[in-house]
């Protein structure tokens, strides 16, 4: 069960998305399209059966999913999910990892998952990424796969099915698990990609990450097998050797098929038996390896006063990380039994760490000698039963930070919580656990897919939301002191404890002083045991005198509602009931990056971490900590191209005081020092980051140079960060706060009087804001002009690690927006050629990308960005491929099966994310200040859906052919850029479409 993991209108076609919101098109069925016959189901477990999921357990079916065995031995679960509407999830998981390769198979249960896309029964070589694009799914997304130690799962979202399409994802997906085509050519081809990815997550993140592995696990099979493998197995790979692995483990016995959409649960049992029911494994089944336990090394001593035995202990130095400590105390994984008994006992340890941190947090907020710590028990990869305890010194006296850390944790071994901070986390998990039956109806087909596969893999079951409720409100007695003590003494218990400390310092550590560290004595320390009394919103001060509403208005799509106040602020409310119990508000105010200068612009990322810890009124961060128990509350802060957001999900009992958060937060903020020091202190530590590898350079330093070194979007360095102060923070954000227009929107399930009068106390209570001054809002990110010689940029990652950019100007704004919606066909084109020629063809990238960015709130400042990693001598071949990719979709246009390939996607993105309040909310935005917003709606569907070679031809001239993009390489420290080899031959493109003249704007864009 592990119950903690886990307006209808007669428009047309142009109005298309307001259309997508009826139930009858979203099911009507295809149109002369001959329905594929499917055989009834024969292996339905029936209700007097105990579904496989739940043998040996006494936690309630979930009768929404129908299970079935087999005479193969494969097994599945099926049902019906509306959400989205026409989508069908599937997901194949087959009982076989990195635990279960043979030692010089390292890498093979990952690189068997690149091969089932590669070439298979019906699908030819690299034919597997188009095909599943025609059907609408987007590579990557809703067509993925994943390896873990414990398993290989393959991930299919298929939108807009039908019966026929469901048959043929059936059809193509059973080729794939059980027909792939395995030989040297194969393994050969795929090879380079895996290898591709195992050097970009390299560097010094996963050297620490493979340390951590092999401390944490030593003597246990998953301290030596990585998914990725190892370049000595992978080279080692051939056709027969992975063949041999494949017929051992890809067998019906290994595999669950689960299915979870929109379609008969019949029908969908019927499919996974026609294509898989026939099925047999071929060769000698494999036999599941022991994973093994932690054990203490062999004459390991308990430690005095913690009874801890130390084992292996591992210091790292790495000169670009910022100080971390790990240690974990562990015991052996047992499959449980999966009870009601068993479920409680993890809700008791939920709650009890939920106690602890917040105690670490606490001691951190008021000054404590660390950055962040946290307590957390998992299960990992069926290896090991770990209370793990992890924390961020802030300067090099760890030892400090660490008796800190366990003085906290030692006063909660020690001593019995209050009952006070029992119910206040008790409070926290109710409300969770009823907002999810609150809103089960709408909880995504694909997420119950993911969460049943989970199940299987932890060998536990799963309940529906109204079990997990249930089974939480019938234990209430159980949270007391007594028993939270008991299961927190527990969680600290175990037969060793491993720790692993990374530090950026020679000689600031070595492995025997963090084993005398914590081997000692520990004293409690309850300072940090919080005061859990509630705070109640009716004894908060209003924000003002209500306000007076000047208008009210109807918005011409969906019955939106415009509530105008006298005081300036605007507000967008839809009361509907798509998403039951569920609110989305949004709050927009000010001018977003455009209200930054070359002095305050280090003040603006310290804004995202700590404006909103700063507090309100007469309340911190702790008091609103607790104002917020037992309610669903958030409080998320961005800064965007042209204004500030505050954004929460919310539940409808709890909206109106979520509108009396943001408002009292512009109304009344408050300027508490410490969050701003935290912000600081992380900001600081973290800075090095950046440099250990070429991915992390370019987040740092891309939209820097992209925007002509603007200093406002500039990472603040350990330099700028000097001159920060609390003080400085105020002066900067107090007048933003204060700046319109104010624009609030209230999409979902609530009352309408009750939130319009709440709106009129609230923000209608605020004073007028001030305007933004013209020259602020005339600020439009520049581009640099001198871009013919690429930028180099160096990391201090592996020597092997480089990455490459181009970047073009684009535009902005609502003027062009039809535009911008085309562009972005035209940049999945680009997308997918260039795929194709670094990834499928060169082998030399694992994932390349290019996106677009076009401001909605500017009228420019938008840039088109293709991005890759790879060898530092490809950096000249990418800029060479990039360029030509680009200026060839002007001469070389889109055929028709590529422009089928982006487009069939993109209108079934939007089509799914229609259906839910976010979706509209995002498009809508802002329309109270440009309503152009709202009327550009009735063309989106069309515009990302619908297009012609002329629109490309002409997109990629003005955007690729009048001017020299931004080249940026990263490259490692001590090398210098290649030249593009004399042999360099471009990539074969596709046969070139016949030749069409690029038609003017006006024929082209806007229709």
């Amino acid at each position: 069960m592990k119950v903690m993991s886990r307006a209808v209108r007669g428009l047309l076609l142009v109005a298309a998305p307001f259309a997508l919101v009826s139930p009858a098109l979203a099911q009507e069925p295809a149109a002369q399209t001959a329905i594929p016959q499917v055989p009834a189901p024969k292996a339905v477990q029936s209700e007097g059966e105990v579904p496989w999921l739940y043998e040996g357990s006494d936690v309630p079916v979930d009768r929404e999913w129908l299970f079935g065995k087999m005479d193969n031995g494969l097994r599945y679960a099926v049902r019906r999910n509306g959400v989205p509407p026409n989508q069908v999830s599937i997901r194949v998981r087959v009982d076989a990892g990195s635990l279960h390769e043979r030692d010089h198979e390292q890498g093979y249960a990952h690189l068997l998952e690149h091969m089932l896309f590669r070439e298979s029964k019906y699908l030819g070589q690299a034919e597997a990424i188009a095909a599943w694009q025609r059907l609408g799914a987007t590579f990557g997304s809703d067509a993925n796969a994943e390896t873990s130690p414990t398993h290989t799962a393959y991930k299919l979202d298929i939108p807009d099915i039908d019966r026929a399409k469901l048959s043929e994802s059936f059809k193509l997906l059973s080729g794939m698990i059980r027909e792939p085509v395995i030989n040297g050519a194969n393994v050969d081809a795929e090879r380079p990609i895996v290898l591709a990815e195992k050097r970009e997550r390299g560097g010094a993140a996963q050297r620490i990450a493979e340390l951590t592995r092999q401390t944490f696990f030593a003597g246990q099979r998953l301290s030596t097998r990585s998914p990725i493998g190892t370049i000595e197995t992978l080279e080692g790979a051939t056709g027969p050797k992975v063949r041999d692995f494949y017929e051992r483990w890809y067998r019906p016995e290994n595999t669950v098929i689960v299915v979870a959409g929109d379609a008969d649960p019949l029908v969908l049992a019927g499919l996974v038996e026609q294509w898989f029911g026939d099925w047999q494994g071929t060769g000698e089944a494999g036999v599941a390896p022991a994973f093994g336990d932690p054990v203490a090394p062999e004459g390991t001593q308990r430690a005095a006063g913690s009874g801890w035995p130390i084992g292996e202990i591992a210091v790292a130095v790495e000169p670009d990380l910022p100080r971390n400590l790990t240690y974990a105390v562990m015991r052996p994984w047992r499959k449980v039994q999966d009870t009601i008994v068993y479920n409680e006992g993890l809700l008791l340890d939920a709650v009890a760490q939920a106690i602890i941190n917040r105690r670490l947090e606490e001691r951190a907020r008021a000054g404590g000698s660390y950055l962040y710590a946290q307590a957390q028990q998992d299960d990992v990869s069926r290896s090991a039963d770990m209370t793990f305890v992890t924390f961020a010194p802030l300067t090099n006296d760890w030892k400090a930070a660490l008796v800190d850390v366990r003085s906290v944790i030692q006063d909660a071994i020690n001593s019995e919580p209050t009952q006070e901070e029992i119910d206040r986390e008790v409070a926290e998990f109710e409300v969770a656990f009823v907002n999810a039956v609150e809103t089960a109806s709408v909880e995504a087909g694909s997420r119950q897919a993911d969460n049943l596969v989970n199940a299987v893999d932890i060998r536990e079951t799963i309940a529906s939301s109204q079990t997990v409720l249930d089974v939480f409100q019938g234990m209430q007695d159980r949270f007391n002191p007594q028993e939270v003590l008991a299961r927190t003494k527990s969680l600290f218990e175990g037969d060793v404890v491993r720790s692993v400390y990374v530090t950026p310092a020679i000689g600031e550590a070595d492995s025997g002083a963090l084993k005398l560290a914590l081997a000692s004595e520990i004293a409690s320390d309850s300072s940090a045991r919080l005061a859990a009394s509630s705070i109640s919103f009716d004894e908060l001060p209003p924000v003002g005198e209500a306000g007076t509403i000047v208008s009210e208005t109807t918005l011409e799509v969906l019955d939106i509602e415009q509530i105008d106040f006298a005081n300036g602020v605007k507000a967008l409310i839809w009361a509907n009931s798509a998403e039951p119990g569920r609110v989305t508000v949004r709050v927009r105010f000010g001018a977003g990056y455009r209200a930054f200068d070359a002095q305050s612009a280090v003040y603006a990322p310290l804004g995202e971490m700590a404006l909103v810890g700063s507090g309100l009124g007469e309340l911190g961060q702790n008091e609103i900590d607790r104002l917020a128990t037992g309610r669903k509350l958030g409080f998320d802060f961005a800064i965007n191209d042209a204004v500030f957001t505050f954004t929460a999900q919310t539940r409808s009992s709890d909206v109106e005081d979520q509108l009396y958060l943001f408002a009292a937060k512009l109304g009344m903020p408050r300027w508490d020092a410490d969050p701003v020091i935290r912000a600081k202190a992380a900001a600081e530590l973290s800075y090095s980051t950046f440099s250990t590898s070429p991915g992390g350079v370019i987040n740092r330093d891309l939209e820097y140079l992209a925007t002509d070194k603007d200093p406002r979007f500039a990472t603040p360095d350990p330099e700028a960060l000097k001159g920060v102060t609390p003080e400085g923070f105020r002066k900067v954000w107090e007048p933003l706060l204060r700046q319109g227009p104010v624009e609030v929107l209230v999409f979902g399930e609530f009352d309408r009087d009750a939130i319009v009068e709440k709106l009129r106390t609230t923000f209608g209570a605020l004073e007028p804001a001030q305007p933004i001054a013209p020259e602020i809002a005339a600020r439009i990110p520049a581009f640099p002009q001198d871009t013919e010689e690429p930028t180099v940029l160096k990391h201090r990652g592996d020597a092997n690690q480089a990455a490459a950019v181009l970047s073009w100007r684009s535009g902005g704004g609502m003027a062009r927006i039809r535009e911008s919606r085309q562009l972005e066909i035209l940049v999945q084109v680009f997308n997918n050629r260039l795929l194709e020629a670094l990834r499928e063809k060169a082998g030399a990238s694992y994932s390349p990308q290019v996106f677009s960015d076009w401001p909605a709130d500017l009228p420019g400042g938008g840039t088109i960005t293709a991005f890759a990693q790879f060898e530092p001598d490809f950096v000249p071949i990418f800029f060479a491929e990039a360029e030509r990719i680009a200026k060839g979709l002007a001469t070389n246009p889109p055929t028709p099966d590529e422009l089928d390939r982006v487009t069939e996607p993109l209108s079934q993105q939007i089509r799914r994310a229609s259906t839910g309040n976010q979706f509209w909310l995002y498009n809508i935005e802002g329309a109270t200040s440009d309503p152009r917003r709202s009327s550009m709606l009735r063309s989106l569907l069309i515009d990302f859906s619908q297009t012609s070679t002329q629109n490309m031809r002409f997109l990629a001239d003005r955007y690729f052919g009048q001017g020299a993009p931004l080249k940026l390489a990263v490259i490692p420290e001590g090398q210098e850029l290649a030249a593009l080899p004399a042999d360099y031959v471009p990539s074969a493109l596709p046969e070139p479409a016949p030749a069409v003249p690029a038609a003017p704007a006006a024929e082209v864009i806007g229709r």
